[in-house]
């Protein structure tokens, strides 16, 4: 199938407007004050998936869609959500004492009415674009740990599309992810090529078939892979990819995707087909560890510390971890030009130190002034035998030039994908 790039640009924004819907039906069952943070269409693998949901308690409902909207509709609270939630529309449901457990059945109930009128609220946009009805199923409870809240037939699939929202409390510890999973065929439908375009064959027209975007991602699991072995081998530290995620995000939400935490790495700009920028950021304690466990240069303190995680970066120091961003870019970005056959050169790294959505406010700058839109890559990569050591890659290339690089790309290369990584990369 074939995804027209307007037409996803359409549903991302319903999807905004439906969490926007949802999140203000919150707001008046609660009182809470709500916002909508982040909105995107992903391409995720199950293990993106279990890494999304992994380690936290949700509970909330599950409803499915008739035509034209096929699939099923996920909203999930937090721990704390289900507790607000609970607490705004049952007062008396968790006792006279602030942490007493929830009583079940009442828990159940006030999530399923909340749930029920939020889901109906993010539909309703989409119906009302499509200018026909969308049957909604009766809503059920789900509640459990991680991938537990979301479908079971999710699984079969090695890839799926989903269309995602998340709220936030504005003053509160509390937020909800609303899910839409459309089954291919009603995505098909819906991403249709648009009939003012002409029918000639030509190239540019806007139009990705989702089995180049599959192998694109694949392509860059692998180049993360082979990057988390460059840093590997240059430090002896354990690494690992934790993550892969395609996104098709607008441009102005990219610094929430990457957070407002310090953030310590190197930037690098590519030219070719694609070309675009690539932003290698790691927590502190884990540029620290990295750059600390490299045996060609000596380490010895060269500033004040300020606390853990808090050293000078300047000097030797600045340099190692500039060199070790140059290798984890190259990894990256080689896999790339090999497997669709283009020449990508990138620029020397840039050192960045500073809160992660301030780092990529310049590259959202420069690609901005073509789209407003853009796949957003990221991956993370676990350093050493803690989870709180991370190192992310959030790669956007240019859309246009990526529409063209996909446009020549063989779906047959990706088998060559699985030979040796050192023949690739």
């Amino acid at each position: 199938m074939e995804i027209d790039i307007q037409s996803l640009k359409t549903y991302n924004e319903l999807a905004r407007s439906g969490g926007e819907s949802a999140a203000q039906a919150l707001a008046e069952l609660t009182g809470l004050e709500t916002r909508v943070e982040v909105t995107d269409v992903s391409l995720l693998s199950t293990a993106d998936l279990e890494y999304e949901f992994a380690g936290r308690e949700f509970a909330g409902v599950e409803v499915g869609l008739g035509d034209p909207l096929s699939g099923t509709t996920v909203l999930a609270f937090d721990a704390d959500g289900r507790k607000t939630i609970t607490r705004g529309l049952v007062p008396n449901a968790g006792g006279e004492a602030p942490d007493h457990d929830l009583d079940p059945d009442l828990t159940e109930s006030a999530i399923v009415e909340a749930g029920n009128i939020m889901v109906n609220g993010f539909v309703s946009g989409w119906a009302d674009h499509l200018e026909t009805k969308v049957e909604v199923s009766p809503p059920d409870y789900v509640e459990g740990a991680g991938v537990a809240v979301l479908p079971e037939d999710l699984t079969e699939d090695e890839y799926v599309v989903v269309f995602r929202s998340r709220v936030d409390a504005v003053d509160e510890d509390v937020s909800f992810r609303m899910l839409l999973f459309p089954e291919l065929a009603s995505l098909e439908r819906l991403l249709e090529t648009r009939p003012d375009d002409p029918d000639d064959g030509s190239v540019g027209r806007g139009r990705i078939p989702l089995e180049k975007l599959e192998v694109f991602s694949e392509m860059t699991e692998r180049g993360s892979a082979k990057a988390a072995d460059n840093v590997a081998n240059m430090t002896q530290l354990s690494t690992a990819v934790e993550v892969n995620r395609l996104r098709f995000v607008p441009l102005v939400d990219v610094p929430t995707h990457v957070s407002d935490r310090r953030r310590i790495g190197t930037v690098v700009q590519f030219d070719g087909t694609p070309s675009g920028h690539l932003a290698i950021l790691f927590d502190p304690g884990a540029a620290r560890t990295a750059v600390g466990a490299l045996p060609f240069i000596d380490l010895e303190p060269d500033g004040d510390e300020a606390g853990e995680g808090e050293i000078e970066w300047a000097g030797r120091r600045r340099e190692a971890l500039e060199e070790l961003g140059n290798v984890i870019a190259s990894g990256f970005i080689d896999g790339w030009a090999n497997v669709l056959e283009t020449s990508i050169e990138h620029s020397p790294p840039a050192f960045v130190d500073d809160m992660g959505s301030s780092i990529v406010s310049p590259i959202i700058a420069d690609v901005g002034r073509e789209e407003n839109y853009a796949f957003l890559l990221d991956s993370a990569i676990r350093i050493g035998d803690t989870d709180t050591l991370q190192c992310q890659l959030f790669a956007v290339p240019r859309p246009a030039e990526l529409e063209s690089a996909l446009d020549d790309l063989l779906v047959e290369r990706a088998d060559e994908t699985d030979v040796d990584p050192d023949d690739l990369f």
